[in-house]
C-alpha cells in the first residue's frame, strides 16, 4: 500500500480514509490543481488563436488552416488509443508534469524559428507531438480529479475547473488578439509555452489520494488492455449511446474554430484583435455553462441537460455563417461554447461516477478515441467545403445535423439516464 501511495505522489491519504466532506474551496490540493489548470488554459488560449493565424498569415488559405487542425486531431486520436493504458500504469502526477514540460519546449521553439521568417512546415511537425501530449494529459487529468474530490463532488469540481478555465479563456483570446496584432501570432505561441511551464510547477506541489489496492489492474497484453475500455463502453447503455452520437457531433464541430476565424477575417473583413474579442465573448458562455451545469443537472437530470445542450449547439452553429455582424457572431459562439461545455461536463462526470477506478484511464481513452476518431477528417472536410461553397451553407448543414444528433438521443438510454 505504501508503494501505491508513493507512485501517485501521496503521503497521508489512505484508501480507507473517510470521504472528504469539506467544501472544495477548503481543499488545498484541489485548489492548487485548479490554479495550475487555469494558468495552463490562459496560455493555451493564445495558441488557439495564434496557430491558425500563423497559417492564414503565411498561406491565406482556410483549407490549410483546416489541414493543420486535422493533423493535430489525428495525432490526438492515435495517442488516445494508448493513453488509457499508459495512464492506468504510471505515476499520474509525473505524467501530467512531463506532458506540460514537453509542450513548453516544443511550443517555445516556434517563436524562435519565426524570428528568421515563417516556417509553416514547423507547425505541422510540432502540433501533432503537442496534441499527442495533450491527449495523454487530458486522460490523466480526468483520472486525477477523482483522486482529489469525493464522487458526490465530481460534477461541481468539473464545473469549477471548466468555469475558471473558461474565465481564463476570456482574457486569453483578447490578449492573444492584441499581441498578434502588435507583435505577431508567433509571440502569442511563446506565451502559451510559458504557461505550460507554470502549470508543471504548480502540479508538482499537488498531492493526490492513494489509489485503492489493485487499482492498477491486472497486467495483461497491450491488445487486451485496449479492448478492456471498449468492452466497458459497449456494456454500459448510456456510455455506448454517448460514444456513437458524439462520433457524429465531433466530426461536425472540430473545425468550428477555423470557420469562425475565416468568417470574421475573410467574409466580414475584421482584424486579429476582433477575432480575439469574439473568442473571449464565446468563452464567457463556457464560464456561464460551467457554473450552472451542476445545479441544472441536479434539477433536470443528465439526459435532459445533455440532449438540450447538443440541440442548442446545433442551432448556434447553423447561424454563425449567416451572421453579418460581430456581436451576432460573438453571441452565437457564446451559446455554442456554453452548451458544449455543459454537455461535456455532464458526460465527463458520468464517466467518472460509473467507471471502476482500475479502468478509468482505459475507459476514458477508449471513449475519446472512438468518438473523436473521425473528427480530424471532419475538420478537413468542413473547412474545404467552406472554402469552396462559403461558410453560411456549410455551417447550416453542420448545425442542422447536430440538432438531429440531439433528436436521436431521445430514442436512446440517454433520455432516461
Amino acid at each position: 500500500m505504501a508503494y501505491e501511495a508513493q507512485r501517485d505522489g501521496t503521503t497521508d491519504k489512505s484508501p480507507s480514509s473517510p470521504p472528504r466532506s469539506r467544501p472544495l474551496r477548503r481543499q488545498r490540493d484541489f485548489a492548487v490543481f485548479w490554479a495550475a489548470q487555469t494558468l495552463s488554459v490562459l496560455g493555451d488560449s493564445f495558441a488557439l488563436i495564434a496557430l491558425p493565424l500563423l497559417v492564414l498569415e503565411a498561406t491565406g488559405s482556410l483549407a490549410r488552416m483546416g489541414l493543420l487542425t486535422a493533423v493535430g486531431g489525428a495525432a490526438s486520436v492515435v495517442a488516445a488509443v494508448f493513453a488509457g493504458v499508459v495512464v492506468d500504469r504510471v505515476d499520474r502526477r509525473r505524467l501530467l508534469i512531463g506532458c506540460d514540460l514537453v509542450r513548453t519546449v516544443l511550443y517555445g521553439v516556434i517563436p524562435l524559428v519565426w524570428l528568421f521568417g515563417p516556417r509553416v512546415w514547423l507547425l505541422y511537425a510540432v502540433l501533432p507531438v503537442c496534441e499527442a501530449g495533450g491527449m495523454l494529459f487530458a486522460v490523466g487529468y480526468v483520472t486525477v480529479v477523482r483522486g482529489l474530490v469525493d464522487t458526490g463532488q465530481l460534477t461541481e469540481a468539473n464545473g469549477r475547473l471548466n468555469a475558471t478555465a473558461a474565465a481564463a479563456g476570456v482574457l486569453g483570446p483578447v490578449c492573444a488578439g492584441v499581441v498578434a496584432a502588435w507583435t505577431g501570432p508567433a509571440t502569442a505561441v511563446g506565451v502559451d509555452a510559458a504557461s505550460f511551464g507554470v502549470s508543471a510547477l504548480c502540479t508538482a506541489f499537488v498531492r493526490f489520494r492513494a489509489r485503492p489496492a489493485g487499482a492498477d489492474g491486472e497486467r495483461t497484453g497491450l491488445w487486451r488492455d485496449l479492448r478492456t475500455g471498449v468492452a466497458f463502453l459497449r456494456g454500459h447503455p448510456v456510455l455506448r449511446s454517448l460514444t456513437l452520437l458524439l462520433f457524429v457531433f465531433s466530426f461536425l464541430t472540430l473545425g468550428l474554430n477555423d470557420l469562425v476565424i475565416y468568417h470574421l477575417k475573410h467574409d466580414l473583413g475584421h482584424d486579429d484583435g476582433t477575432v480575439g474579442t469574439v473568442m473571449a465573448v464565446g468563452a464567457l458562455g463556457t464560464v456561464t455553462g460551467a457554473l450552472l451545469v451542476a445545479r441544472i443537472r441536479r434539477r433536470l437530470g443528465f439526459g435532459a441537460v445533455w440532449t438540450g445542450s447538443v440541440a442548442l449547439c446545433g442551432l448556434a452553429f447553423a447561424g454563425i455563417g449567416w451572421a453579418r455582424g460581430v456581436p451576432a457572431v460573438a453571441a452565437l459562439c457564446a451559446v455554442f461554447l456554453a452548451c458544449g461545455g455543459m454537455a461535456g461536463t455532464c458526460s465527463m462526470s458520468l464517466r467518472q461516477e460509473v467507471t471502476p477506478e482500475p479502468l478509468l484511464g482505459r475507459v476514458t481513452s477508449a471513449f475519446w478515441t472512438l468518438h473523436y476518431s473521425a473528427a480530424p477528417i471532419g475538420a478537413a472536410v468542413l473547412t474545404w467545403a467552406a472554402d469552396h461553397h462559403g461558410t453560411a451553407p456549410v455551417g447550416l448543414v453542420a448545425g442542422a445535423t447536430c440538432v438531429l444528433v440531439a433528436a436521436t438521443a431521445l430514442f436512446t438510454p440517454i433520455r432516461r439516464s
